[in-house]
């Protein structure tokens, strides 16, 4: 009897596990457009549609000389993150295409936590209403918003000297009423 019990209770936690699993992909978070160069985006029609695709790591010398990859870059490569055939789109590890306005997607498959915070508005900013109904308007930035996607870390700035307490009053020193 005990058996039995413990076996459906297993099953009902694995559907609901997988359940809430699979539907994290499947939240709409409305976003403003991703801060990209106007230099660059649209790449297919700027640069990359009669370009070749070349998957070896190497240093860019010519175009997008100026991106510095420091996000695990002993491990990661352009084209992990942005499309080999689109360079409009980026992708999953599934192969999945995703718009430069669901990148937060992208970001969660290695920061998962950083994920789950910012789906709960504990990580990131998010405008408009708290309220959790459906149809509440609700503004989310993505993770390019605040983090160089190519190089996330916040450089380290200097520690300011404490604030100075404030001066000490007394009775005295508070003007009566109508002084």
């Amino acid at each position: 009897m005990n058996h039995r019990w413990f076996v459906a209770a297993s099953i009902a936690t694995l559907a609901l596990w997988g359940g809430a699993r699979g539907s994290w992909g499947k939240e709409e978070f409305p976003t403003p457009p991703p801060p990209l160069s106007e230099d660059y985006f649209p790449c297919m029609e700027n640069c990359h549609k009669d370009m070749e695709v070349n998957r070896t790591p190497r240093k860019l010398e010519e175009e997008h000389a100026d991106v510095q990859l420091h996000h695990a870059e002993q491990f990661r490569w352009c084209l992990d993150c942005h499309d080999a055939q689109n360079r409009d789109k980026l992708h999953l590890q599934s192969g999945e295409k995703l718009d430069f306005t669901e990148s937060y997607r992208l970001c969660g498959q290695c920061h998962g936590d950083k994920y789950r915070d910012w789906r709960k508005g504990i990580h990131g900013k998010r405008s408009g209403s708290w309220d959790t109904k459906p149809g509440a308007k609700k503004q989310y930035l993505l993770c390019a918003h605040c983090h160089n996607p190519h190089q996330p870390r916040f450089k380290a700035i200097a520690p300011m000297p404490a604030p100075k307490p404030p001066a000490r009053w007394t009775r005295a020193s508070v003007p009566a009423k109508g002084q």
